[in-house]
């Protein structure tokens, strides 16, 4: 908090901050004795008619009334430290430090996770883009908002609704907290006219190689394309010929390596009594190498599959040239999120679904 030079906590913040990322603490028991604070810190998303609204990494939006702020500042961008070579005593020290993910900026990683799940249809709307691909996903069916649209909100989202209406979906925004660069304001306009927020994950980063370096142990097939066996243990049910379209949409052929349009796709299978032990899928586009998909039989769980299916990947990914990983997981999923950590893989930012007010969901909800 902002201590004064006599001591005393003081709110160095005003509306003018709008925008920005802010530490506040205010008061949350008056009159009591020991009376509470509360710290938030966050992005300042709107001060209006004396109450705050503070993003959280989380997209978790806080409303403060101004009356109860004892202390308030704006905190400056965290600038990355240089990286001190190989032989400097502080290297060793560091090293830890410099394996929790590639540097990447949010615009950069929202693009490549766009493009490894391709819709069938697209459209511009200024720089947001309308994507949709019969409900498989919500990652494909919904809007990308990354920059103006080129209209005031209301029209722009007059507009989003009506598109996704013609093609009987209902309208997804896709937002993002927790970076710089995200869409805390969006978050909380979209709220303040009752689009709710439907799903929340988070995409993490690592390095490539320390996956490809675990210890395989498993037999693991790469193919180009999916089949039946691997759609049986995908798990989702009714898998469209859109559907389909989606999943493979980077491969060879279908808009991938070589032909400028698209990421390069590979699905992983275990082999299995029936349906795979496990399964995965990796798009490979350029420095970067996204996983999803991940899936095992729950009668085989922690025999190290989802691991050698990863790492199978990872290596040929790292033949076509990658360097970087990514992969999106669920904020409740705790089993992958332990295991996604202890391969060095931490999160970037959190990403959500806002659903336009007034529908149901509809099609596949994977996020």
């Amino acid at each position: 908090m902002e201590i004064s030079a006599a001591g005393r906590l003081e709110v160095r913040i005003t509306a003018a901050d709008v925008g920005k990322r802010v530490s506040v603490r205010r008061l949350t028991e008056r009159g009591a004795p020991g009376e509470k604070f509360t710290d938030t810190v966050g992005v300042l998303t709107s001060w209006d008619s004396g109450v705050l609204l503070i993003t959280r990494r989380s997209g978790e939006i806080v409303r403060i009334p101004e009356s109860s702020l004892v202390a308030g500042k704006v905190v400056p961008a965290r600038r990355p430290a240089a990286t001190p070579r190989a032989g400097d005593p502080r290297h060793a020290a560091t090293a830890p430090a410099r394996r929790r993910g590639p540097a990447a900026s949010y615009g950069e990683l929202a693009r490549v996770a766009a493009r490894a799940w391709r819709p069938v249809e697209s459209e511009r709307l200024g720089a947001w883009e309308l994507r949709a691909a019969a409900g498989f996903t919500r990652r494909a069916n919904s809007v990308l908002p990354l920059g103006d649209p080129g209209l005031p909100l209301d029209e722009a989202l007059a507009v989003v609704r009506r598109w996704y209406g013609e093609r009987g979906l209902p309208a997804y925004v896709q937002t993002a907290t927790g970076a710089e660069g995200t869409e805390e304001p969006l978050c909380a306009e979209l709220e303040r006219r009752g689009w709710t927020r439907e799903a929340t994950a988070e995409l993490w980063t690592g390095g490539l190689a320390a996956v490809a370096d675990r210890a395989e142990g498993a037999q693991v097939v790469l193919e180009r394309a999916v089949d039946e066996a691997w759609l049986a243990r995908y798990g989702r049910k009714g898998v469209s010929e859109v559907a389909l379209r989606v999943l493979e949409g980077g491969s060879p052929g279908a808009g991938g390596a070589g032909s400028g349009e698209g990421p390069s796709v590979w699905f992983a299978t275990v082999p299995g009594e029936g349906a795979p032990a496990a399964i995965g899928r990796c798009a490979v586009d350029g420095r970067w190498a996204g996983f999803a998909a991940v899936e095992v039989d729950p009668a085989a769980r922690r025999r190290g599959l989802a691991t050698a299916v990863m790492a199978a990947l990872a290596r040929r990914a790292l033949e076509e040239g990658a360097s970087a990983a990514w992969l999106q997981v669920e904020t409740g999923n705790a089993a992958a999120r332990a295991l996604y950590a202890g391969m060095g893989f931490s999160a970037h930012h959190a990403y959500h679904h806002y659903r336009e007010p007034g529908s149901g969901p509809t099609g596949d909800g994977a996020s």
